[in-house]
């Protein structure tokens, strides 16, 4: 694999630090971990050089809304891993990796930084550069187990797609759940419904069997922007939509909707007060099993007769589940099978049989239902 330097911006938080870990165990890249704490990214960098041998980490002062001071940081650098807050200032962030001719990718689920993305994606592409955005677990694997379905069906007409997700206790509340009450502004559960969206404001439940100690739960569609081309790329499909199911009665039946017409009242001014309390009851009232988990069902044609994919991928720590796509696809990149120029998401980029299979070599759970 080619020697690479990748700068990762937010290093020392909860997704940096495992991220961090698969690609020193995976990769022979160097890696630089970057944010406004400069004792936090050293401290980070000093643990894994004792760990991994070679001296790959190293430590850089960057704050995101400051150019010069990320321009700097990119002299010399090959790609830069954004998994910091950061998409309010996106334009900063993107113009910088832009002006260094350096690849990029993110993990922020946003869709002002999307629509900055997408207006830069003409010199992305003239440049040669790769940039990859809607990295992770959700977005990032939903239209990627999609697309596995398709490769192992003939002819896939349904993939629904359900989310049980139950952090557990003890995690701190961090600017990645203002940029989640961000996203709640936005919020869209359009389904793709007989061959057909549905209207963004609509929204559908419908009872998903997880299995084990989840059980059957009852789920709500939720959009993300990733899906919207799958008709398209898979011209059988006639359903598919993406389901986060319920984990408390207070928590979805109460705190979501008070917290949904506090961000309507306050967009701004809402954004912590009520982030701190979703969380808060996020953190406290769920029960176990504390556990991260997609669950695919497909259905479609193979060899002529009726045929199903069953698939899930899990695991108890969601910044794991997060970061290990996010390692699994910097794989095909940097050994050049994904590495295309252009502006991309995660989950149409890469070759998802590849990406299940690598993942599982990380440590997530991967559970491959029969066709």
């Amino acid at each position: 694999m080619t020697m690479e330097k990748i700068l990762i911006l937010g290093g020392y938080g909860l997704t940096g630090k495992p991220l961090a870990r698969h690609l020193l165990q995976q990769t022979g890249c160097q890696l630089v971990l970057a944010g406004r704490n400069l004792a936090k990214a050293g401290a980070e960098a000093d643990a894994l050089n004792a760990v991994f041998p070679g001296g790959r980490v190293s430590a850089a002062r960057v704050d995101a809304a400051n150019p010069q001071e990320l321009r700097a940081a990119l002299q010399g650098v090959d790609f830069l891993l954004n998994v910091a807050p950061t998409t309010s200032v996106t334009e900063t962030v993107v113009r910088a990796a832009l002006d260094a001719g350096v690849d990029y990718l993110d993990v922020q689920l946003s869709a002002n930084k999307l629509e900055i993305l997408k207006s830069h994606a003409d010199e992305v592409e003239r440049r040669g550069l790769c940039f990859i955005t809607e990295a992770g677990f959700h977005p990032g694997l939903p239209s990627a187990l999609v697309r596995y379905a398709a490769q192992k069906l003939d002819r896939l007409e349904r993939a629904d797609i359900a989310c049980y997700l139950n952090m557990g206790v003890g995690l701190p509340y961090s600017e990645a759940v203002d940029e989640l009450m961000e996203a709640f502004q936005d919020y869209q559960a359009q389904v793709f419904k007989n061959g057909a969206w549905t209207r963004p404001s609509s929204y559908e439940m419908r009872k998903v069997q997880f299995g084990g100690e989840i059980g059957q739960r009852l789920c709500y569609s939720m959009f993300f922007e990733e899906l919207r081309a799958l008709p398209e790329m898979i011209p059988s499909l006639q359903n598919a939509g993406f389901y986060i199911s319920s984990t408390h009665w207070f928590v979805d039946g109460v705190l979501t909707p008070l917290v949904m017409l506090g961000l309507k009242l306050a967009p701004r001014r809402g954004i912590r007060p009520m982030g701190r309390l979703l969380w808060w009851g996020m953190q406290n009232l769920p029960k176990p099993p504390h556990l991260v988990l997609l669950r695919l069902e497909a259905e479609g044609r193979k060899d002529g007769i009726p045929a199903r994919v069953e698939l899930s991928v899990s695991h108890p720590d969601g910044y794991e589940l997060t970061a290990v796509p996010v390692a699994a696809c910097l794989l095909q990149v940097l050994d050049g099978s994904a590495r295309r120029p252009g502006l991309w998401m995660m989950g149409h980029l890469v070759d998802p049989a590849r990406l299940l299979m690598d993942m599982r070599g990380m440590g997530i759970e991967v559970h491959d239902g029969n066709v």
